[in-house]
């Protein structure tokens, strides 16, 4: 952010002199091609970053997607096991209610 802000504070001030005579718009261009050299190795250094930081969220998205799933699978097998549960309450129930008219 510093570096961005440092290139626009200078191209600001570089753009006055820039309608003066030959030797200064030579010497604007110049900084300009500097500027333009500047700003590639600054894309470079900001995409593999940004790789990085990717690959860095990718693999705790895995873990955390990891863990969920766990949590879901030991969820899903305590709805099991309570259905079972809940399940054979019922059949005992109407096994004793059906003994009672027999």
């Amino acid at each position: 952010m510093r570096k961005i802000l440092t290139l626009v504070v200078m191209a600001l001030f570089l753009a006055a002199p820039l309608r003066a005579d030959n030797p200064i718009k030579e010497g604007g261009k110049e900084v300009g091609e500097g500027f333009k050299k500047m700003g590639t190795g600054t894309v470079e250094t900001v995409k593999e970053k940004g790789k990085e930081v990717g690959g860095a969220l990718k693999q705790g998205g895995e873990d955390v997607g990891k863990e969920a799933k766990k949590t879901g699978k030991s969820v899903g097998e305590w709805f099991r096991e309570t259905g079972r549960k809940t399940g054979e309450a019922f059949r005992e129930m109407g096994r004793s209610i059906r003994n009672i008219f027999r």
